[in-house]
């Protein structure tokens, strides 16, 4: 697809109504992400109000849980039904949670509320990246792919601090309740602004057991990822359980998957070499990249024993880092349609960031750990679009949205797996009871050795990748 005869979908004046439409995309893609933030400064009003102390966490859990869980199942949908249409539901479905959760009276209905806004949240972002990659060719869309990371980082920002500023000026309620009015505007625009071509839906079959198979995979994974070692130890029955059930599942997805008439993950798209080459590295990108970040704030808080406050000023530099080269990226692979050599790039500053953590301990300076940090930002930046761009290239417009689903979900897969394994590798370095910060540094240097390896082998594969996008 051209940009060309892209443009005129969204109307007449292709420039202003696309960039007014995409804006309004963002605008949604920003609440979801914002309400995976804002929770946090407002839990203490929370646990005062509602009670629940021993279940809080799941308010967090629980929504991101769910919006993984689903969100390849919405890209799916909207290949068959029509990604405005599966968009709208979305949003909807997200707004009745957030009215649902500024109206809860309990800590149990509040969790409960959360999931529902969490399955509206999973379609959100995967539609926004489909309808983008429909609106426009793969190297125009990638000048509003970079939009994306923008957004994740105005969220990333804002969050905590608008959640604690909603909660003391009107109350934990309206950090909910606040997304009716903005979630308003943005079904108007896009329903009245936004036109897409027509999908024919007169053949389409939804893979129920295809839906049900994926979902119990994707839900035990990441309840085996958070539970094992911490609430429950690795060889309890619940911790076996999650993981027989993630392997079956797993199995006799992929198994339902050659025999559904539209499956949700369409195994054909495998036999794209570039495709297939982007889901592994995806994989490797999460577990590296995201499945650390937990250990990188231990690192921070006990071998440096610095505060809280004080960590989250030096994450910002790696958040930073994502969202700078992130955005930089994608314009570059706008201009010359060429995005290979990032995902190498970024493989290689992940290990050589890793390389540097592992042998840093309590006399390194914070000035030297922000570096550090902005490394493992700025190689998290060089592959987080530009696979989104180089799987949007491999796919034709009926496939967009299973392949961004599918890379979507290999990447969260990686991240849940890599926090359970470093998660077990540091435990099983720590003596029991140890607490100084020596303890912690030997018990961390494993962890971060293990990333080396991980991503010396995703260099590798990535070289795999083809060179260009077309226009």
């Amino acid at each position: 697809m051209s940009s060309r005869s892209a443009a005129p979908a969204v109307g007449t004046a292709p420039a202003e109504p696309a960039t007014t439409v995409v804006a309004t995309l963002m605008a949604a893609v920003f609440l979801s992400l914002l309400d995976s933030q804002v929770v946090a400064t407002a839990l203490p009003r929370v646990i005062g109000d509602l009670g629940g102390l021993d279940a809080f966490a799941w308010i967090t859990t629980g929504y991101l849980i769910a919006g993984s869980a689903t969100a390849p199942v919405y890209g799916k949908l909207g290949d068959l039904f029509g990604r405005k249409r599966i968009f709208l539901i979305s949003i909807l479905v997200f707004l009745a949670g957030s009215a649902a959760c500024g109206l809860a009276s309990t800590m149990s209905q509040l969790i409960a509320f959360r999931l529902i806004q969490g399955v509206g949240s999973g379609g959100l972002f995967i539609s926004v990246l489909a309808i983008i990659g429909e609106m426009f060719g793969p190297r125009e869309g990638a000048r509003y792919y970079g939009w994306l990371s923008l957004t994740f980082g105005a969220a990333s920002l804002a969050g905590p601090t608008l959640g604690g500023l909603l909660t003391d000026l009107a109350g934990w309620r309206w950090i909910f309740l606040v997304n009716l009015p903005i979630g308003c505007v943005v079904i108007v625009i896009v329903a009245t602004r936004l036109h897409l071509p027509a999908h024919s839906r007169s053949k389409a079959r939804v893979d129920y057991l295809g839906v049900l198979l994926l979902i119990s995979a994707i839900v035990s994974l990441n309840l085996l990822t958070t539970w094992a070692g911490t609430t429950h130890t690795w060889t309890s029955p619940v911790i076996v359980g999650l993981a027989a059930t993630t392997a079956l599942s797993s199995a006799l997805f992929v198994l339902s998957q050659s025999h559904a008439a539209d499956p949700i993950i369409p195994l054909r798209l495998f036999r794209d070499r570039t495709f297939t080459v982007v889901v592994a590295v995806g994989f490797i990108a999460g577990f590296v990249g995201l499945g650390i970040v937990n250990y990188l704030v231990l690192w921070l808080q006990t071998v440096l024993t610095i505060g809280l406050q004080a960590s989250g000023h030096l994450l910002t530099a790696m958040m930073l880092g994502v969202v700078a080269t992130s955005y930089t990226t994608t314009k570059l692979i706008a201009r010359t349609g060429s995005y290979r050599w990032y995902p190498v790039a970024g493989m290689a500053v992940f290990a050589v960031a890793a390389a540097l953590f592992a042998t840093a301990g309590p006399a390194t300076s914070p000035f030297l750990a922000a570096v550090y940090l902005l490394l493992f930002g700025i190689a998290g930046g060089l592959n987080t679009q530009a696979l989104s761009l180089a799987a949007r290239g491999t796919s034709s417009r009926a496939d967009i949205g299973a392949t961004q689903g599918t890379a979507t979900l290999a990447r969260q897969s990686g991240t849940a797996l890599g926090v359970s394994f470093f998660a077990a590798l540091m435990t099983s370095r720590l003596p029991y009871g140890a607490a100084d910060a020596a303890a912690y540094a030997d018990a961390l240097r494993p962890v971060f050795i293990a990333v080396i390896p991980m991503a010396l082998i995703g260099l590798v594969i990535s070289l795999f990748l083809n060179t260009t996008l077309s226009v």
